[in-house]
C-alpha cells in the first residue's frame, strides 16, 4: 500500500530534514519562520534554552495596521523588516535561518529580505 504523500507531509519531511542540523544557540539564535494561508509568524529561539527571544507576525497589534491592504509578500517583508529590529534591540545581530519546511520563493524570501535589509545576518 502506497504512502499517503500530501504537501503537508512533504514540508513535514523538508522540516526535519533542516532541523537535524539547524540548532540556535545563545550568540546565534534561530530564526524560525510558520506560513499559513493567511498569516506569517516568525520567532528568534534559543533551543539550548528552549526560550523564544523574540517574535513577530502580521497579526501583532502593532504591525496589524501597517500590513493591512498590502499583498503577502509584502506583508511579510514588513514582519522581516520587524523581527530585524525586535532582535537588534535585545542584543542579537546574527541568527540561523529556519525556513520551517517551506520552499525559499515567495513569503518565505520576501521576510528574509526584509530582515536581511535592516540588519540581521544569516
Amino acid at each position: 500500500m502506497a504512502k499517503n504523500k500530501t504537501r503537508a507531509d512533504a514540508r513535514k519531511r523538508r522540516h526535519y530534514r533542516v532541523r537535524r542540523r539547524v540548532i540556535g544557540t545563545a550568540e546565534r539564535p534561530r530564526l524560525n519562520v510558520y506560513r499559513s494561508l493567511n498569516e506569517i509568524y516568525v520567532q528568534v529561539i534559543d533551543d539550548k534554552k528552549g526560550h523564544t527571544l523574540a517574535s513577530a507576525s502580521t497579526i501583532d497589534p502593532e504591525l496589524r495596521k501597517k500590513v493591512k491592504g498590502k499583498t503577502k509578500k509584502e506583508q511579510a517583508k514588513l514582519v522581516g523588516e520587524a523581527i530585524a529590529e525586535r532582535a537588534k534591540k535585545i542584543g542579537v545581530s546574527e541568527v540561523v535561518f529556519d525556513r520551517g519546511g517551506n520552499k525559499y520563493i515567495g513569503r518565505v524570501s520576501a521576510l528574509a529580505d526584509g530582515a536581511r535589509e535592516k540588519g540581521l545576518q544569516f
